[in-house]
């Protein structure tokens, strides 16, 4: 079993959701979130003055996945998230050592 979490733009979040079921992946956890990478946020003038936007706005999806679903699942966060240009996000991959159903204490991959 696979955690992947993925800090994508929330303009692509209806997208990356959409190519993820197409795939097969139902579960998935998203939280919004804000931060920067390279890109170091921008400068916005409101009512005159300008500011520094440092942390922008990003959405953060958490999936845990079989481990033959690790490929499918990241191509399609690629495929929908993409726009080329810098603040596209990025995707982690961690190894998961057990799962648990809290419901009726299912372990392991049948507990996804």
């Amino acid at each position: 079993m696979q955690k992947i979490e993925a800090i994508i733009q929330p303009s692509k979040l209806d997208a990356v959701k959409d190519a993820l079921m197409e795939v097969g992946i139902e579960g998935m956890t998203i939280l919004e979130a804000r931060g920067h990478g390279r890109q170091k946020g921008h400068t916005e003038f409101y009512r005159g003055r300008e500011y520094t936007v440092d942390l922008l706005p990003k959405v953060k999806l958490e999936l845990a996945v079989n481990d033959e679903m690790v490929e499918k699942a990241v191509q399609a966060i690629l495929g929908a998230a993409r726009t080329g240009k810098i603040g596209d996000g990025k995707i982690f991959i961690s190894k998961i050592d057990e799962a648990i159903r809290i419901r009726n204490d299912e372990r392991g991959p049948t507990a996804l």
